[in-house]
């Protein structure tokens, strides 16, 4: 493989086009190679963002906003909305024209819904940082974008060279290591109660061993076909994901859009078995219930910030089959209200219905209470943002996190009053093998080269 030129660059001769699993392996080589400081890999449309180094950061914990610029730190405590701290910390940015990479934990729905004692003080909610630069892949090729000529040419070299991840190791998630079927159990006799409708129970999957996280992207994005995938090193916290759903995407025209996902069955396993579990799926009284309920929800929440009557779900019930598993999907879409930007709308949508339950506030509280360790950023977002009024928030589902030598996935499932708490745990199982099967050990001498 040769990517030795840019692909705009004048007179450079034709190639074949690039794979997204080639396309994924050079920004995996170009985040392992360790040269361009932290960075996150975001894909969208099958083109790969590679932002990497930091010319500013916005860090929010759970009561200052930090931010440093120009090697100066500045810190301001803040309280109540912490999308309204993000907003203005990116208006006080020396550059007024500037675009974000980051990601936003769980935890930041907290403040929202009267939860913040469940949250220990001087944890971070959000993590944002200002690239020094941005390069580019697609099917045509590299294009190293901002990047300067020293900085351009090495991205070269490495892309040239592009890694072919180690085979992964095998990571058992079988196992009902925290009792998830007793959680999933009492969350029913809650429902059943009329505590709450509906929510997102999940589980936690340690990996005993070190991870390569830019392999373990590489290869997994070769497995999954997903809406987003990602690949981020910032602050202690690295993650690589294949997320199946928005959170939330606006538009400087004012359009904003949230995708809705629920009712799952496995897929992938053979084109008779994939067909039998669609149809099922479409039958199957408890998951169609359940997306409807979803639906419903999620209108709710983009009406509360679109202009009077612009709210619509302009796709219903369709099956989208993102790695292991088939889905049924939806689209909301309205217009978003002058009085409510980009944030305000996170802020409303966040963290996802898909993600945590409904009633919001009362299944989130539940999930504090019966989930027997912290979310993190899984079921957060990873976020691209600019100024110009843009923000995409991708649901961090079917990911692997590392802090540190420490390594794990998660994955939940909606319960409703008709859940089974044997077919939630294997739903959880069908999810993680859109990550588990991937996962690469760290190897002293580092991943191999082609």
């Amino acid at each position: 493989m040769s990517l030795t030129v840019d692909s705009h660059a004048a007179g450079a001769p034709r190639r074949p086009r690039l794979s997204p699993e080639i396309a994924a392996r050079v920004c995996a080589t170009w985040a392992a190679s360790g040269e361009f400081g932290e960075h996150v890999v975001y894909e969208r449309d099958r083109r790969w963002t590679f932002a990497a180094g930091v010319a500013a950061r916005i860090v929010v914990t759970t009561t200052a906003v930090i931010v440093t610029e120009a090697g100066q730190q500045v810190r301001t405590p803040w309280h109540g909305d912490p999308s309204a701290a993000v907003a203005e910390a990116l208006d006080a940015l020396t550059d007024t024209e500037w675009r974000v990479y980051g990601w936003i934990g769980f935890d930041y729905c907290a403040p929202f819904h009267g939860l913040v004692d469940s949250v220990p003080d001087g944890v971070v909610l959000a993590h944002l940082m200002v690239p020094e630069f941005e390069a580019f892949v697609d099917g045509s090729g590299v294009d190293t974008g901002t990047a300067d000529d020293a900085r351009a040419a090495r991205l070269r070299e490495l892309a040239a060279t592009a890694m072919t991840p180690p085979g992964p190791t095998h990571v058992d998630v079988d196992v009902d290591h925290d009792d998830y079927r007793g959680r999933v159990a009492q969350a029913i006799d809650e429902i059943n109660r009329g505590d709450y409708q509906k929510v997102i129970m999940s589980r936690r999957v340690d990996v005993p061993f070190d991870v390569d996280i830019p392999a373990t992207y590489a290869r997994g994005r070769a497995g999954n076909n997903p809406a987003r995938s990602y690949l981020l090193d910032l602050g202690s916290l690295s993650a690589a994901g294949f997320s199946p759903e928005l959170v939330l995407a606006t538009e400087p025209d004012g359009t904003v859009i949230t995708e809705p996902l629920a009712g799952t069955r496995a897929f992938g396993r053979s084109a008779e078995l994939d067909a039998a579990a669609r149809a099922d799926l479409l039958a199957d009284a408890k998951e169609i219930a359940e997306h409807a309920m979803s639906v419903q929800a999620c209108f709710e929440e983009i009406a509360s910030v679109s202009l009077p009557g612009t709210t619509v779900v302009s796709e219903f019930m369709v099956v989208r089959e993102r790695g292991s598993v088939q889905h049924l999907a939806s689209t909301v879409r309205g217009e978003l209200s002058p009085e409510a930007g980009p944030w305000q709308a996170l802020a409303v949508l966040f963290p996802s219905i898909t993600a945590s339950g409904i009633p919001k506030s009362a299944a989130l509280e539940a999930i504090y209470r019966l989930e027997p360790d912290s979310r993190g950023l899984y079921s957060g977002a990873v976020v691209v943002a600019s100024s110009a009024g843009d923000l995409e928030a991708t649901l961090t589902l079917r990911s692997i996190f590392a802090v540190g030598n420490r390594a794990w996935l998660r994955a939940g499932a909606g319960i409703v009053g008709q859940s089974n708490p044997d077919r939630e745990f294997e739903e959880t199982c069908e999810k993680l093998g859109s990550v588990a099967p991937y996962v690469v050990r760290r190897h002293a001498e580092g991943s191999d080269r082609s």
